[in-house]
């Protein structure tokens, strides 16, 4: 959620870890330290609007114009009236025009969603400012969905996700229990995957949403396995079959509920998909990886999960209007009311901690190769995509997202000894 003055590259002073493994060395570099304007030559801004956001802030240990790299600094004080119009749209948005700068943006998310500053509102406070205003701000959910035509988020370019992601391309989140690098992350997350899924030589898997299909390259590779893979991007398939070489990988542009197998799989994945389903169509998503496996087979499902449970228009306008224009996170009951029958849920592991540090990871790759992207994209990307990379880390950080691992398989059908690969 860059200033004009921004210096690209710039990192986080405390670096995110996962077991205490930082991502990059904090100490040293050659990019210019962030220092806030001093208190004697700014005009400090006197407003009511300026008061009341410093209090309800305040709730979360953050200052407006403050020196803390988490404090926001106020560049035009109709970043306020942003806020108040339009909520979370209003406040990205303000922050893609310049309006307002964050040195350490994942953790000014981080505490905002830790403090539940919506639940520290009086009754005053939102007689002062009006009960709908106010509402919008603290709860994204109730805005009118966005209508404005984006880019289809997957076919922004080829480019832009080679300097951002790991050499597998793989676009989800990382496992870093016992690695250092992305790299080594993203291929335990996706040997992870494969151990629950028990993996033989010779079956025959469908990936649901396989992007690149990293996860088809991976366990046709070390796992022996043949793959099929639903997508609806054109670049990611153009690139994926470039990819995949000679191995028994096939991409298939079609919608799940279009495609027709010639004979049910052994074993169903689909990873970092489902969040773009949404929850009117959750009973038909379920019901095709129903038809498509066999009794015996095993479905894993890694999704990205919340709390609470939105509608098919839920979720950050936001992020629907610049980044997943059709994206809702999906709550554990949603998941489990609309399996129920066609599922048995054997195994639910949470990785979510995981997904701030890949998140930060992707971020620093962006950053290193904004040079190269810079020209093609411009400044107003660039400040989208680091609010977007930054402000979804503090999500996770907070722990407001999760990332979920279901192991499924079919009632009646035998409980997988793999199901619970750590």
């Amino acid at each position: 959620m860059s200033n004009f003055d921004f210096v690209p590259g710039l990192r986080p002073q405390s670096a995110p870890s996962v077991h205490g493994k930082e991502l990059w060395d904090t100490s040293t570099g050659s990019e210019a330290a962030y220092k806030p304007e001093s208190s004697h030559n700014r005009q400090k801004p006197m407003s009511s609007n300026f008061e009341f956001f410093q209090s309800l802030l305040s709730k979360a240990d953050i200052q407006l114009n403050g020196e803390r790299p988490w404090d926001i600094q106020i560049k035009d004080e109709a970043v306020f009236d942003r806020v108040l119009a339009d909520g979370s749209l209003g406040f990205g948005e303000s922050y893609m025009d310049g309006l307002w700068e964050c040195q350490q943006m994942d953790e000014l998310f981080n505490r905002i969603l830790r403090a539940k500053i919506d639940q520290q509102i009086t009754l005053k406070d939102k007689l002062k400012l009006g009960a709908k205003k106010l509402g919008s701000f603290l709860n994204p959910q109730s805005l009118v969905r966005v209508k404005k035509d984006v880019p289809f988020h997957y076919d922004l370019g080829n480019d832009l996700f080679f300097a951002m992601l790991d050499k597998r391309m793989t676009y989800t989140c990382a496992y870093w229990e016992d690695a250092n690098t992305l790299d080594e992350a993203q291929e335990a997350k996706l040997d992870l995957v494969c151990r629950k899924l028990d993996l033989k030589p010779g079956m025959r898997i469908l990936d649901i949403g396989c992007g690149w299909g990293s996860f088809m390259k991976f366990a046709a590779e070390k796992y022996g396995v043949i793959c099929d893979g639903l997508t609806l991007s054109k670049e990611q398939t153009a690139l994926g079959r470039e990819m995949v070489e000679d191995l028994p990988v096939q991409f298939i542009l079609q919608d799940y509920r279009e495609f027709t197998p010639e004979q049910p799989y052994d074993r169903i994945v689909s990873i970092g998909m489902f969040e773009h389903v949404g929850p009117s169509n959750y009973d038909d998503f379920f019901a095709c990886a129903k038809r498509a496996m066999k009794q015996d087979g095993i479905f894993l499902l890694h999704t990205i999960g919340g709390e609470e449970s939105h509608p098919d228009d839920g979720g950050d306008p936001w992020i629907h209007k610049y980044i997943f224009p059709n994206g809702v996170i999906p709550s554990l009951p949603q998941i489990t009311t609309a399996m129920m029958g066609d599922f048995v849920l054997e195994d639910l592991q949470n990785i979510g901690p995981n997904y701030d540090t890949t998140l930060m990871a992707w971020h620093q790759n962006f950053e290193k190769h904004w040079d190269e992207l810079s020209e093609k994209y411009g400044e107003k990307f660039y400040r989208m995509w680091r609010y977007y990379l930054l402000s979804c880390a503090g999500g996770f950080r907070s722990r407001d997202l999760n990332v979920w691992q279901l192991s499924l398989t079919m009632p009646n059908g035998i409980q997988p000894a793999g199901r619970r690969a750590a």
